[in-house]
């Protein structure tokens, strides 16, 4: 099995004096009203944490029992979570995608298979390739390097009994109407995790939570440890889950879409191969001698994310995150002179 660098992240890859476009976190900062929220909370950090009502907000925000979520300090943690609680006999993670729920398990003491997706048919879940003999599963969606969105009903036929299906749907609030989401569904074995982080600029606080059948979620709870959600992480996941939240979130995400489409076009025009189809606020190139062009666009101020610490990809395979148009154009005028091996 090819050793990737599985704890490797965007953040590695960023700087001062960097523009960046390796880290997904789609807002520099969080919008103003919910750091009026969290300055407003500053005074209760001498008492120890109580995520009971950003359960309850989640809860409601996806019409599930209380019961049925666990909040978190962000996505992440519900990876290290998963692999303490479940002593699964056949762990599969689906790649490319996000290598921390691989980590995790490696880093619990479980064995992991592997099942790769290609680019080839630009990386389409077929449940098919997925063995009948796996009792826990992890996915992205839309997947994170890759940005495809798989349909619903492809991940929903990966649930079975038996089986902990694990949909990790940290960029689902960046897709216009959240479509394909299983958030809101309350199916036997399928765990939903979602994240706050990445829409409203929170990485540095950690946001999330877990979403699945309240014997799963009790199991979570029970190796969380005490106080994992800060006051603040709770007091950011209230607010992030109410109605006008939502709707911001909304707006934010038809926003990164027709960024998306304009970066997407810029790619095209400069000869740039964009793999799968793009649905998440980041997309994924191939291009020839991606090391060079990587640490030559560093040189040039662009920080971009490399790829073949991904397993299924190489070091031609680069992650851009998706930013506003201006910041769009000047990279491609950087871009275009390292693609025709100049620099």
């Amino acid at each position: 099995m090819t050793d990737y660098d599985l704890s490797h992240h965007g953040d590695r890859e960023t700087g001062p004096g960097l523009v960046d476009l390796a880290v997904n976190v789609r807002l520099p900062r969080p919008p103003d009203w919910l750091r009026r929220e969290l300055v407003s909370a500053v005074d209760e950090l001498a008492a120890y944490p109580d995520a009971s009502a950003a359960r309850d907000a989640v809860a409601a925000r996806h019409l599930r029992p209380p019961g049925e979520v666990l909040v978190t300090a962000g996505a992440a943690e519900a990876f290290t979570l998963l692999a303490s609680a479940l002593r699964p006999r056949q762990a599969v993670v689906v790649h490319p995608q996000f290598t921390e729920p691989e980590a995790a398990l490696r880093a619990a003491g479980h064995a992991v298979t592997r099942v790769i997706l290609s680019s080839s048919d630009g990386f389409v879940l077929d449940p098919a390739v997925v063995p009948d003999s796996a009792d826990l599963v992890f996915v992205g969606n839309p997947t994170n390097p890759t940005s495809v969105l798989h349909p619903a009903s492809a991940v929903r036929a990966l649930a079975r009994p038996g089986r902990v299906l694990v949909v990790d749907e940290a960029f689902l609030d960046a897709v216009p109407g959240e479509v394909e989401s299983l958030a809101g569904e309350a199916l036997p074995g399928v765990v939903v995790l979602r994240s706050l982080t990445k829409t409203w600029g929170l990485a540095g606080l950690r946001a999330g939570y877990v979403l699945g059948p309240e014997d799963l979620i009790a199991r979570l709870r029970a190796v969380q440890p005490p106080w994992s959600v800060s006051t603040l992480g709770a007091v950011a996941t209230e607010a992030c889950c109410r109605p006008e939240a939502l709707e911001e979130a909304e707006k934010l995400a038809v926003t990164a879409e027709s960024d998306r489409d304009y970066l997407v076009s810029g790619l095209a025009a400069a000869g740039v191969a964009v793999l799968g189809v793009p649905r998440g606020p980041f997309v994924l190139i191939q291009v020839e001698q991606g090391e060079r062009i990587r640490l030559g666009l560093r040189a040039e101020g662009y920080a971009v994310r490399r790829g073949d610490t991904f397993p299924g990809l190489g070091p031609d395979h680069l992650r851009l995150a998706v930013r506003d148009r201006a910041t769009t154009d000047a990279f491609l005028r950087v871009l275009r002179p390292f693609l025709r091996g100049g620099q």
